[in-house]
């Protein structure tokens, strides 16, 4: 294993270090996840009939 002294992190560390980025990209994964979800749903219903 190389020992890197660069003094960059990574971007999983940067992502578990940082509240504020980990808050939004929880939001935007389950925004996007119902999104996507709904938009199925919607396909999936039956058409109905008109009285």
């Amino acid at each position: 294993m190389s020992n890197n002294n660069s003094g960059e992190m990574p971007l999983g560390q940067k992502i578990l270090e940082s509240p504020f980025l980990l808050l939004a990209l929880g939001i935007l994964t389950m925004f996007v996840f119902y999104t996507i979800w709904g938009f199925i749903e919607v396909y999936n219903l039956p058409q109905s009939t008109l009285p």
